[in-house]
Parts: C-alpha cells; structure tokens; sequence
C-alpha cells in the first residue's frame, strides 16, 4: 500500500468516527437493596457533552439538584440541565408497572443518542423514604458512557451504600419525610446545610409504615450494593437478520 492510500484511509477512517450514526441504548435500573429497605423514586437521566453539574460536595444545594432530592421530579433539574447544555438528550426510566422502584423491582427505557456530541451520563433519583437523600454524579465528567463511534465504554453503574447523598436542604426527621404513611412530602424544615454524603440518617424511620405498606428498615451498610443502572445497545433494524445471513453463509463455506 503506497502513502498516498494511506492518507486516504485514515481520512475515510476519522471522516467515519466524525458522521457516526446515533445509537439506540436501553438503559435499565434495579433496586438491589434488601427486602422492606429503601425505595427510589424514577431516575433522572442526561446524555451530554460534558458541561453541566448540577450539585457540588460540600456546598449548598441547588434548585436542581433539590428538585429531585426533596421530591424526585428534577422539575427544576431539567430545564437547568437543557439550558447549561440545549444539545443534551433527557428523560426518565420509569419503573416497570409504574410507582416507586422498590426492593427488587426494575425498570428500562431506551434513548436515541448522538455520539458526536453527548458521549457523558449524569442521573439522579431520589432514596426514600427521606427529606432529601438521592444518588446522583457530583462529577459531570464521571461516567463517560460512549466514544466517538457509539461503542458502549461502560455497562453498567453500582451504588452503595456509601454512595447516598444528604442535601442538606431539609431537615431529616419524619415531618415533610416522603414515602411514609400519614406524612406530606410538600412540608419542609429548612436546614440551611450542604450536600454531603451520608446514609445513616435513614435510621429514623425505621419501624415507619411505607407507603407501598411494608414496615421500613434500612438494613445496608456502605460497602452493601443498593442500586444498579445499566447499559445495553438495541441493534438497528435489520441488523440481526444481516448477522444471521452472515452465519449461515460461513455454515455454507464450510460445507
């Protein structure tokens, strides 16, 4: 091969990786905390460029991040989100068969994206029941999830224990507490803290009746796996046919 196929190779090559295709990637989540322990509200997710962080260690917490942490909507998430990075891709894996995503239950949705541009993951969802506990990236770097091409660099996401986030928003107690029997989540004590991480403040509603009706009890610790999101890529149309072709064909040569 003389230089100048070279040259045109590596520019068909990186000409390739700059129109890469969007890809259709599923992404479940699972409640891997014990039985009658927490629950978590839908997962906030974003597919983005890199640029935007919605909640830092140590500081105080924001509107953002307060919205999914207080309530689990990320109605102010969102629009924060959308206007810090307009290319972003969002939306929410709902759990299946709707309400809260209990101990063992799961939930999927699966997002178009465009590599080329939002190859970073960011999510968030509210633990209950609580004030203002929630799971959530602090880095918006943290999980870079495609490359150029679409390939998946990740597979999946594990928290733990350690992994809970405190907002220091509301005061943790069990008035204005979410998921709980005879409580109103819409009432608030302010804190006037910050975002910490912290997990042992569940404890105070242990022995609480839950709103699924089971009698809650944290039971993990830090290094105990609570919750995992992952990552699969749902072959284009066609694909898996031109595949099966491809492995008969090879049977044929063989014989």
């Amino acid at each position: 091969m003389n230089t100048k196929t070279i040259t045109l190779s590596a520019l068909a090559l990186a000409a390739g990786s700059a129109l890469a295709a969007p890809v259709e990637i599923q992404v479940s989540v699972e409640n891997l905390a014990p039985q009658n322990s927490v629950a978590f509200a839908p997962l906030r997710v974003g597919f983005h460029s890199g640029s935007y962080d919605s909640f830092d260690e140590g500081s105080a917490a924001s509107a953002a991040i307060i919205s999914i942490a207080e309530g689990g909507s990320g109605s102010d998430w969102f629009p924060a989100f959308a206007a810090a990075d307009p290319g972003a891709t969002l939306g929410s894996v709902l759990t299946n068969g709707g309400g809260p995503l209990t101990p063992g239950a799961t939930g999927t949705a699966t997002f178009t994206i465009d590599p080329a541009i939002n190859r970073f993951f960011s999510f968030g969802s509210m633990v209950v029941p609580s004030n203002d506990s929630f799971i959530g990236n602090d880095s918006a770097t943290a999980y870079q999830l495609l490359d150029a091409d679409g390939n998946l660099l990740i597979n999946d996401i594990t928290q733990y224990g350690r992994d809970v986030w405190d907002a220091g928003s509301e005061l943790n107690g069990l008035f204005g507490s979410a998921f709980l029997e005879g409580q109103m989540n819409s009432d608030h004590i302010d804190e006037n803290g910050t975002v910490q991480f912290g997990f042992s403040q569940l404890d105070i509603y242990n022995g609480e009746t839950t709103a699924a009706g089971y009698t809650f009890d944290r039971q993990f610790g830090a290094d105990d796996a609570i919750y995992r999101i992952s990552f699969s890529i749902v072959p284009a149309p066609g694909t898996a046919s031109l595949l099966g072709l491809g492995l008969l064909g090879g049977l044929r040569r063989r014989r």
